[in-house]
């Protein structure tokens, strides 16, 4: 059996220079509504990788159908339980920073706890712990699946697979484009 995991391509996102943390909600909505940046394709060895696995599942997230519409797939499943960690960000209106910037902070304080305005890490764990037993029973009934997923999520898909037995690597990868494939021999 195997799983292959994809993040996405890189979404057609424009950040402006400097936010306050409690616009960061305004960002996190532009990017989850983003489709695909035109100008970026997706890696041709990884085309033929996907196109192998026998069924296609995806978030609904459009940078994720995009995703798959840009290797050339059609979805046979697309589910909310595949959607990237959500960012925490605060209600008050903190000094400005860029983005970039925020992000980094807010991601490393949802590590440590922190979850205002997202669920939390142990959370997105749990659903990640789901969404593995999700794509270990489709990759059962169908021989091999792929999933263009997200950064953080595949992250903890793939330590899920990982501890239940799955060959594959320590992480599917953190670039736009990136895959992992896992395997489970019987």
């Amino acid at each position: 059996m195997r799983i292959v995991l994809v993040r996405h391509g890189r979404p057609d996102v424009h950040y402006p220079q400097k936010i306050k943390a409690n616009e960061m909600y305004k960002l996190i909505e532009s990017y989850n509504a983003a489709g695909l940046n035109e100008t970026e394709a997706p890696p041709d060895e990884i085309i033929p990788v996907v196109k192998s696995c026998n069924f296609v599942v995806c978030s609904d997230l459009r940078r994720s159908l995009d995703s798959a519409r840009a290797l050339g797939l059609q979805p046979d499943l697309v589910d909310p339980l595949f959607r990237e960690s959500g960012l925490p960000y605060p209600n008050l209106p903190f000094f400005k920073l860029s983005p970039f910037v925020w992000s980094i902070i807010l991601r490393i304080l949802w590590f440590w706890g922190y979850s205002t305005n997202s669920e939390s890490h142990r959370q997105a764990k749990n659903r990640a712990a789901s969404a593995a037993q999700k794509l270990i029973k489709l990759a059962k009934r169908n021989g091999s699946v792929v999933l263009i997923g997200h950064g953080f999520l595949n992250r903890f898909i793939s330590k899920e697979l990982r501890l239940q037995g799955w060959q594959g690597p320590r992480y599917s990868g953190k670039k736009f484009w990136s895959l992992g494939i896992y395997e489970f021999h019987i």
